[in-house]
This record gives C-alpha cells, structure tokens and sequence, in this order.
C-alpha cells in the first residue's frame, strides 16, 4: 500500500478571503484518503508566477485557476501543464479563452435554450492596423441601427460580446438611446439583446462540478447587497430546470466552476449571462454563500486529486447535438443534456465519495468559520476594497452573515 500526497495549486490574482479559508480548512481537515490500495493526503500551495521550461515538470495534481482568463503568463504554463504533464484544473484554459458570450449564446441556441434574440455589430471605432481601411472601406456595410432595435424591441440592452463584471452594459429603452448608447462604446464589439423586462424572477447558479448552488439576484442592489439571502425560494421544478441548465452549460464548455444568470417570465426561465468561467468567489458579495462556495471548492478538488479524475482537453459536443436534433419538446431534450451533465461529473460517485471521506468537513468548516482566522480573511479582503473609515462596518456587515449561515446550519451539516 503506497503513501501518497496530492498537491492542490491555487492559481490567483487578486483574491484574498477564500484561499485562506479553503487552505485552513483542508489543514484542519487534514484528510487520509484510501482510494484502493493507496492513501492519500493533501497539500495545498500557491502557484507562483516565474520564468518556465516547457520541459519542467509539474507538482500539482489539481489547480484551480482563479487567473488565466486575463493573464497570459499563467495561461500558457497551465496548458503546457495540461498538455505534457496530465495536469487537471478548473477550467479547461483553451475553453475559457475561446469561448466569449458570443460563442456561448450561440452554442446554447443550437441545443434550444431560449435564449433572447441576439444581433452583434461592429465596433463604433477601431485600433488602427495595416490594411484595416482598405478592408472596411471594400468590405464593411452601411447599416442601420435603428432597424436592428426595432427588430430586438425595447427595451433592449447593449453589452460587450466578451464582457463581464458589467463593464459596458447598458439598458436602452429606445431609438434614441440606442445611438447615444453606441456612440459611446468605443472600440467594443457589441451584443445588443433583447431585455427580458418586467421579469418575475433573477436567479444567479453557481456550479462547482456536480454541486449547484441557487441564489436569488438583484441587479439593482449595490454590488455587496446583489445575492441575496432568501433560501428556498424556488419550485422544485423550477430547481431541477436551472440545476440542468447550469450544469448542461459547463459539461458543453468544460468548465467545472461557472455561473449562469437566468430571468423567469411566463412560466420561461431565459439564461442571459452564462460564460462566467470565473465567476465571484468574494466574501464582500457572497456574504451568506460564501460558505458553501468555499466548502464546495474543497469537496470537488479533494475529490479530482484523491480519485485521478482525468481531464478532458477536448471538448466532445456531438452528444448534445444529437439530442437537440431529434423532435422532443424542448423540456424533456433539457433533462437529457442534464443526464449528460450528471455523467460527466461523475454526480453520484462524487457524492458517495464525499459520504465515505468527507463526512467531517462540514463540522470542521462550521467551527473554523467561527474563528478568528475566517475573521481576519473577511477583513483583510474588505481592506482591499474599501475605504478606510468603511473597513470596520462592512467587516462585521460580511462576518454577521457567515455567523448567521451558521446558525442555520447546524455543526456537521453541508450549506
């Protein structure tokens, strides 16, 4: 019987809270996992940003990346890793920087989703390059705007085709707007969507591997007050929807850690944001989520590194197609991409494998995240963003909220 230990690499930028927390707990955790003949532990480190041989081996056996989708440096290393040395990281880094909002909606069209109707245009202005004025000048058409609003209705809402963190997002409830709209965008590559507005109800689902957690959302709100805390606010039909929705969206894209926004009205839930391969991990807007995210990290990572959960480079689609094509009505063809899903995260060995080996992980959590060091982590993330004469308030505002998931979460019980 081999004694073996399994590195998990946490690939960040500017996160603070969570990676303290989530390395604590695994500390305190300190699991001893036999998975056949072998017993495994687990070390986690940070990935360090440093010059590479593309020889050079790799240590980690998992990463989760919180940093490639913006930094290149970190980018190549991890699929270099993937590639020469069977690294496995949450997300597949050749899907996260290939497949923009574009991509997706257009992907989640062909399996049937309802989406809202989607016209991209071309950018108001341009970086200059050779040969771009004998291009537009020969190729690129006079076109009119106004008629493409009226296609969408309003109101409509103008976006950028790659964007998130709602940089460049703009609700536009007429013509004139329209314009204004996009004589201000500059050099983005534009979405114009149609709105889904009134709506019934906003849902935000954050997906770790087979775990899904829903969460009521104001757009409205300022950013620490956007999730909100209700639980237990959907149908149970309404819940099986969105959890294959979600989990449809990142089985396609290989991406074990993403949200998808959704909008109710009609009796419809509308995905409309859903490339989130990234997606917030902060104390300072999670507030009473921030638990599960963190526990639920620790669940699916331990379980990649103790089982060898291979990673999949390519991303296979055609199963999915072959369900969008047959005649079914749209529900029961959602329900099979979700059994897809389910199978390819391995849902319900994951879960006996979190019942064998990680029966104490919930107990464990409870207590440390009533600790002085889950204490300083919240403040040491508010520090960060903001102002001085605020920290104290919004410290205790984001550690109430943790204090108050625990008492409605009994020691030992999972968020």
């Amino acid at each position: 019987m081999a004694k073996l230990t399994k590195t998990i690499g946490l690939s960040l930028g500017a996160d603070l809270c969570w990676p303290i927390c989530f390395e604590d707990i695994v500390r305190e955790l300190n699991p001893e996992i036999r998975i056949g003949s072998d017993t495994h532990r687990f070390d986690v480190e940070r990935v360090t940003i440093e010059p590479f041989s593309l020889q050079q081996g790799v240590k980690y056996d998992v990463v989760i990346d919180r940093l490639t989708h913006w930094y290149s440096t970190s980018r190549e290393w991890i699929k270099k890793a993937v590639l020469m040395d069977g690294l496995y990281v949450l997300n597949n880094p050749w899907s996260v920087q290939s497949m923009e909002k574009q991509t997706s909606y257009c992907a989640m069209m062909r399996l049937g989703m309802p989406i809202p109707a989607t016209w991209l245009v071309p950018p108001k202005e341009y970086e200059e390059s050779a040969d771009l004025k004998e291009t537009l000048e020969r190729y690129a058409q006079l076109f009119d705007l106004g008629e493409a609003g009226a296609d969408l209705g309003y109101p409509l809402f103008m976006k950028p085709y790659d964007g998130g963190g709602w940089v460049g997002v703009n609700k536009v409830d007429d013509e004139e707007g329209l314009k204004k709209a996009y004589d201000k965008s500059g050099k983005f590559v534009m979405h114009l969507q149609a709105g889904i507005d009134p709506y019934e109800r906003f849902v935000r689902c954050v997906g770790i591997g087979p775990q899904v957690r829903m969460i009521s959302y104001d757009p409205s709100a300022p950013l620490h007050a956007r999730y909100e805390e209700k639980q237990d606010f959907l149908r149970a039909d309404d819940a099986r929807v969105l959890r294959d929705t979600t989990l449809t969206i990142n089985a396609f894209f290989g991406w074990d850690f993403n949200s998808c926004e959704s909008l109710l009205r009609d009796g419809v839930w509308n995905p409309i944001d859903f490339a989130n391969p990234c997606p917030d991990s902060q104390v300072t807007s999670l507030h009473v989520h921030f638990p599960w995210l963190v526990i639920s990290q620790i669940r699916w990572a331990l379980f990649v590194a103790a089982t060898g959960r291979r990673f999949k480079q390519n991303l296979d689609w055609q199963p999915f197609f072959e369900i969008a094509d047959t005649d079914r009505p749209f529900p029961e063809k959602l329900r099979a991409y979700g059994d897809l899903a389910e199978r390819h995260f391995e849902t319900e060995r994951f879960e006996a494998f979190c019942d064998e080996h990680l029966s104490e992980l919930p107990a464990i959590a409870w207590e440390y995240l009533g600790g002085d060091r889950a204490h300083d982590a919240v403040r040491q993330k508010v520090t960060a963003l903001y102002p001085e004469h605020e920290v104290e308030e919004f410290t205790e505002r984001f550690w109430q909220s943790i204090q108050d998931w625990r008492a409605n979460h009994p020691a030992g019980s999972h968020a």
